[in-house]
């Protein structure tokens, strides 16, 4: 359940949005100016901020970074108010939403920006079988470590345990550990007191104590400093957190939940990762396979996608025509549902007439293999070295400088990987920050750096009928 709280007066055209927003599950929270918002951010915490655009938006934008809050925040007011919304936007704000509000639009902002993940939806056995365990464990309170390839959508399992689980009226708060800088993942985990740095001019609770009597799920658990992961051990074993700057340790009653995409035993193994979490954080382990491995579930969430974005956008809701469904199922999804959630979202807006046909079907191909030529095929002669059995390839890179081969490389996995920063460093077997810091880099110098997808961009509804 997505916490949003709305800085603003709930009359009128702002009330209904939050009407809106509860009906399609959102816990709702409510403050009058920016000033209270903060106070209750750091109190109660929310996965999602709605401020009115008369409010003073930079100023909420300074304070949440000085306190090292990591809240999205949306601007919303009246299209006639397009300089302030500029204004919100280049202050932080995430996106604009325009009232009066649509439910559509307000349904894509909970799930786009908030994160707010669907139930499962599946046909093939193997994610039967895995949903069935899945319910089973649900109700005990041991931590599970979800495993999986990225965009297999191990958050929407963690829901789903959340969902199942005897913390169902509780919480749900989702962290994603790659996503943030050490300093700033520490405060969102563990709190702070008030002094703790420069700009925490006020005590705040963090996702530990916001998750009390429900569940935290930390995404991305290998991509967590080994100085953080020693700290949260020691949460796991004394069920207290403590807070930065704090002098005395805070009781805290959560149930954990892990996801990654590596293995984690491995990272150990190379000493990346403490052995003592690992086993405290893998006390049941759930595996989610990759959509190439449940072809069963392919058509499926393709019709699932298909009828959620022609609703978002307007549009009349078209099945897949059998040549289109036969592309899919063809193939091998690299990038997983969320992939495939791309794709459907593009056939939805290309496709003409009664159906999805396969020309509205953009499929990103995997690299093709570099052709065998003659001097490859070629016995080597003794004593040549190896670069001349492989003209079409490592020898073609001879003449260029390392770093334009590694930028070249970087950015071809990530144009593989439709943006996807978290499977790209997969591929690449390097850190998600490490990538990140070759890709600002790589910005700085004048590179086209694919966008990632989810990120922070709206889907566009075309005008129709009050709107």
């Amino acid at each position: 359940m997505t916490r949003l709280l709305i800085i603003g007066g709930l009359a009128a055209e702002l009330g209904q949005a939050a009407r809106i927003a509860q009906a399609r599950g959102a816990r709702i929270a409510q403050a009058d100016g920016p000033a209270a918002a903060l106070a209750r951010l750091r109190s109660e915490g929310a996965d999602l901020v709605l401020c009115e655009l008369t409010h003073d938006i930079a100023w909420l934008m300074e304070r949440l970074a000085a306190e090292r809050i990591a809240c999205p925040v949306i601007a919303c007011g009246h299209n006639a108010d397009a300089a302030a919304a500029v204004r919100a936007i280049q202050a932080g704000a995430r996106e604009f939403l325009p009232l009066p509000p649509d439910a559509e639009l307000i349904a894509a902002m909970l799930q786009a920006v908030s994160g707010e993940a669907e139930g499962p939806v599946h046909r093939d056995p193997a994610m039967g079988a895995l949903l069935a365990r899945a319910e089973a464990l649900a109700r005990a309170e041991a931590s599970i470590l979800v495993t999986g390839e990225s965009g297999t959508g191990k958050e929407v399992l963690a829901r789903y345990l959340h969902a199942h689980s005897r913390r169902a009226r509780g919480p749900f708060v989702a962290l994603n550990c790659a996503a943030l800088p050490e300093t700033l993942l520490e405060s969102e985990l563990f709190g702070h007191e008030k002094g703790a740095f420069s700009g925490a001019v006020a005590a705040r609770k963090g996702k530990f104590e916001q998750a009390d009597g429900g569940t935290l799920l930390l995404d991305e658990i290998g991509e967590m400093d080994p100085r953080l992961q020693a700290k949260l051990l020691r949460v796991i074993q004394e069920r207290e957190v403590d807070r930065l700057g704090g002098t005395a340790p805070v009781k805290v009653d959560v149930r954990l939940l892990a996801a990654t995409n590596r293995d984690l035993g491995a990272e150990v193994r190379a000493g990346r990762f403490r052995e003592d979490l690992y086993f405290r954080l893998n006390v049941v382990a759930l595996h989610i396979p990759p959509l190439r491995e449940r072809p069963g579930d392919i058509g499926a969430l393709a019709a699932h996608f298909a009828r959620r974005f022609a609703e978002a956008n307007g549009l009349p809701v078209r099945p897949l025509a059998p040549a289109a469904e036969a592309a899919l199922l063809a193939h091998p999804w690299p990038g997983n549902v969320r992939e495939l959630e791309n794709t459907l979202h593009r056939a939805v807006l290309l496709a003409e007439g009664g159906w999805i046909g396969p020309e509205a079907i953009e499929l990103t191909p995997l690299p093709p293999a570099a052709p065998a030529t003659e001097a490859a095929l070629a016995p080597a002669r003794p004593g040549a070295p190896a670069l001349a059995t492989a003209p079409g390839g490592v020898a073609g890179l001879v003449g260029r400088r390392m770093e334009e081969v590694e930028r070249d490389l970087i950015l071809e996995t990530l144009t593989h990987c439709l943006g996807n920063r978290t499977r790209a460093a997969e591929i690449l077997g390097i850190s998600i920050r490490t990538l990140r810091n070759k890709l600002h880099e790589y910005r700085a110098q004048g590179a086209p750096v694919p966008v990632a997808p989810g990120s922070g961009m709206l889907p566009v509804l075309p005008a129709g009928p009050g709107r």
